[in-house]
């Protein structure tokens, strides 16, 4: 079992940065290859980002390629988005998610966060 817990999530202008973290407890954290995906209002939950388990293998939504990294911390058990030049398309909750591989389909991961928020205004 695996507990999630994402914060950093807040309110940006266009153009800003955020950077979002994923804290994971137990100790089969590296045991897990991790995702970032969201969900905006009235749309399906979307990959975003994900890392393989040992943090190798990086893989991004093409919406985010060149904007977004992911990477992971396996000595804090944390997973970490960082955001750059966001847009309101980027608007959304904001979860992460662990599962055997990195892969963008939501329904492949086991164990997810609450979410957070993640709004940026024009």
């Amino acid at each position: 079992q695996v507990q999630l817990v994402e914060s950093g999530g807040g309110l940006v202008q266009t153009g800003g940065s955020l950077r979002l973290s994923c804290a994971a407890s137990g100790r089969t954290f590296s045991s897990y290859a991790m995702g970032w995906f969201r969900q905006a209002p009235g749309k399906e939950r979307a990959f975003v980002a994900a890392v393989s388990r040992g943090g190798g293998g990086t893989y991004y939504a093409d919406s985010v390629k060149g904007r977004f990294t992911i990477s992971r911390d396996s000595a804090k058990n944390t997973v970490f988005l960082q955001m750059n030049s966001l847009t309101p398309e980027d608007t959304a909750v904001y979860y992460c998610a662990a599962g055997v591989l990195p892969t963008s389909n939501p329904t492949q991961y086991m164990f997810w966060g609450q979410g957070t928020q993640v709004t940026v205004s024009t």
